[in-house]
């Protein structure tokens, strides 16, 4: 069954209209992820969780406060917000006219090109994977206290960390209607649970009273601040994968953009109140040190004082579950990719298969499964200090894995921003859409200002000061992925330039294989 959305060349010329619907079944390979398997709501639900509302409150927002010393923080996330809904305009219209797993690099790839697209698909890879690991770290630290806490129990962190690693290798092999239930259904406690807080907050303020200093800009000064918006950006992240998900929905051209904005749009509004909901509870006087003093505990310090210890308990746990269902959400999305390379040729042809049972990437799946375990082992090993001690796991692990990551994401959106205006150039773009290419243009420039000013506060997050090597270590991996990328794509276009000319094409590209064998059968 085919969605009737054709696929254009980077040229502009028609190529082929792609058969998305069911299983396609190629040589005994399937080759395809199962269509109509989501709509508006399951879509929406999958693609939030990947930012874990509740990790984000009690994680994210405490380092920024106290790490990076902003208290401008609900500030930030309105501007992001608005930064992201431009990027969003270019990025939703690209949406309706390549449907791919690959998403980012496929449309890099269509509109900058199929070398720049291998580049961004490796850059794509180690950044979900970098972000996905992270989480791993602040989890196993959250399950360790609550094994102290409550069953007097001392668990290092590394062993709930691997467990749910095995778990959500485990669910990454079923189909994707399964987890969008079990996200779906975090989701919607753990989001409950914050608006709750907010509103004990603001009811009854800290010692400061109710308080809007911090949606003052002369709060967004500090040496973090371009590591404080890395960090925001990156509560953000999962509505660009919406993308991603297309072949597997109904309806594409329009569920897709339309998820994405809903995503952007709540994000930006429940982050900017949760965040000045802390300062209120805290004091923006005093939520800087109160943060630096206390990280993830504020948030359970300031709701037991308003809620009591019952509630403090359910958001503990909450607190876990809403972390594993940003787990499952990025794994889903890293397979996808690793699917979408294979079925491309930029990853050994087992990538671009599907279970037969599930239609899920099952490769791809063990792929990030089996990097998932290797970092989490490598932090374990070097991991010196006495259980309970947040250094590895979440000054590390999570801080240091989180912002590698969104680093990643950054450049990705930036360079989709461009390819963009490059793939609607190419098609003649008119009038019509010169709105949508000049909101384009202002997201690449302000994602490009982000990732640099990141860049250059890095020694702020990794706390070693001025000069050392993890400063541009952290930085580099990054760095390294999108030049390795760009090598291996430069490779294939002199050794396999049929491959080549695949990147970005997607199932457009197994229907062309599979028409050209058709026509030299015949002959």
């Amino acid at each position: 069954m085919s969605t009737g959305s054709s696929f254009s060349s980077d040229t502009g010329t028609t190529r082929g209209t792609a058969d998305t619907g069911g299983i396609n079944t190629y040589k005994g390979e399937e080759r395809a992820l199962r269509a109509n398997r989501l709509g508006t709501p399951g879509l929406l639900l999958s693609v939030v969780a990947a930012s874990a509302p509740l990790m984000v409150v009690a994680g994210v927002m405490p380092t920024v406060f106290g790490v990076m010393g902003i208290v401008g923080q609900p500030l930030l996330y309105i501007i992001l917000g608005v930064v992201l809904m431009l990027f969003g305009v270019g990025y939703a219209e690209m949406s309706r006219h390549v449907h791919n797993a690959g998403a980012f690099y496929a449309y890099i790839a269509r509109g900058l090109g199929p070398t720049a697209g291998a580049g961004a698909s490796l850059v794509a890879l180690v950044a979900y994977s970098a972000m996905q690991v992270g989480i791993y770290g602040i989890l196993g630290f959250e399950v360790s206290g609550i094994f102290a806490t409550y069953l007097d129990i001392e668990l290092v962190w590394w062993i709930p960390a691997l467990v749910a690693a095995a778990v959500v290798g485990v669910l990454g092999w079923l189909k994707i209607d399964l987890n969008a239930k079990v996200l779906g259904v975090l989701l919607v406690i753990e989001c409950a649970l914050v608006v709750i807080f907010d509103i004990a907050a603001v009811s009854k303020p800290g010692p400061e009273g109710l308080s809007l200093h911090a949606f003052n800009p002369e709060t967004l000064t500090g040496a973090g601040l371009g590591t404080a918006l890395c960090f925001c950006i990156a509560a953000f992240v999962g509505f660009e994968q919406a993308p991603v998900y297309a072949e597997e929905t109904s309806r594409p051209q329009i569920v897709v953009s339309r998820v994405m904005f809903l995503a952007v749009g709540y994000a930006a509004l429940f982050l900017a109140i949760s965040s000045w909901a802390l300062t209120v509870a805290a004091g923006p006087g005093s939520i800087a040190d109160t943060s630096l003093k206390e990280g993830p505990g504020m948030l359970f310090g300031l709701t037991e004082e308003r809620l009591g210890s019952t509630f403090t308990d359910i958001l503990h746990i909450l607190f876990v579950t809403g972390m594993f269902a940003a787990l499952l959400s990025f794994h889903n999305v890293v397979a996808r990719y690793a699917f979408a390379m294979g079925r491309e040729g930029l990853l050994p042809a087992r990538f671009g298969r599907t279970n037969r049972a599930s239609g899920a990437p099952g490769t791809g799946s063990l792929l990030q499964t089996v990097v998932s375990v290797m970092i989490i082992l490598a932090f374990a090993f070097t991991d010196d200090k006495p259980v309970g001690d947040p250094t590895a796991p979440v000054l590390r692990l999570f801080t240091w894995m989180g912002n590698v990551g969104a680093l990643g994401v950054i450049l990705l959106m930036a360079a989709a921003s461009f390819a963009v205006i490059a793939f609607f150039v190419k098609r003649g773009a008119g009038r019509a859409q010169a709105p949508r290419l000049v909101a384009s243009g202002l997201a690449g420039l302000a994602l490009l200002t982000i990732a640099v000013f990141t860049v250059r506060d890095f020694d702020v997050l990794v706390g070693s000061g001025p000069g050392s090597a993890l400063d541009w270590l952290l930085p580099g991996v990054i760095v390294l992925a999108l030049v390795g990328g760009l090598v291996y794509g430069a490779v294939l276009r002199s050794v396999k330039p049929e491959v080549h000319a695949r990147i970005g094409l997607g199932n457009e590209a197994f229907q062309l294989e599979k028409a050209a064998e058709s026509e030299s059968a015949r002959r």
